[in-house]
């Protein structure tokens, strides 16, 4: 227990991404560019029945709820959407330790996933 370590905010988001690409790919969505980093958004962007659809990612700490997103930046992401004729979505993870809610989340330690899919903006 001593050697416990905190994920990092990029390895939580990492993680979100994760959860999100294996849905997403289960979902039937061909991947057209991935973007890891956290401020750089879509993060996703995927073909579907050939229709493109830009997804942005978001680790959400517990207490928060997942399904809560940034309006404007997602107006931000919807807007440049258009110009491609893509649909927009948010997909929000809250991510939680498994033994007490209100510890971070460590390497290596079971976690609880919070993710109700993607909402389309």
């Amino acid at each position: 227990m001593e050697n416990r370590r905190e994920l990092t905010e990029q390895e939580l988001h990492n993680l979100a991404m994760n959860i999100v690409g294996k849905q997403l790919e289960a979902d039937g969505f061909e991947f057209m560019a991935i973007n890891s980093k956290p401020k750089k958004n879509p993060q996703y962007v995927c073909l579907k029945e050939k229709i493109l659809h830009f997804i942005v990612v978001r680790n959400v700490v517990h207490p928060n709820d997942p399904r809560n997103y940034d309006e404007e930046l997602m107006q931000k992401v919807k807007n440049h959407a258009v110009k491609f004729e893509a649909k927009t979505y948010f997909a929000g993870v809250g991510l939680s330790n498994a033994s007490d809610q209100v510890l971070p989340v460590y390497l290596n330690e079971e976690y609880i996933v919070d993710y109700q899919g993607l909402i389309e903006i």
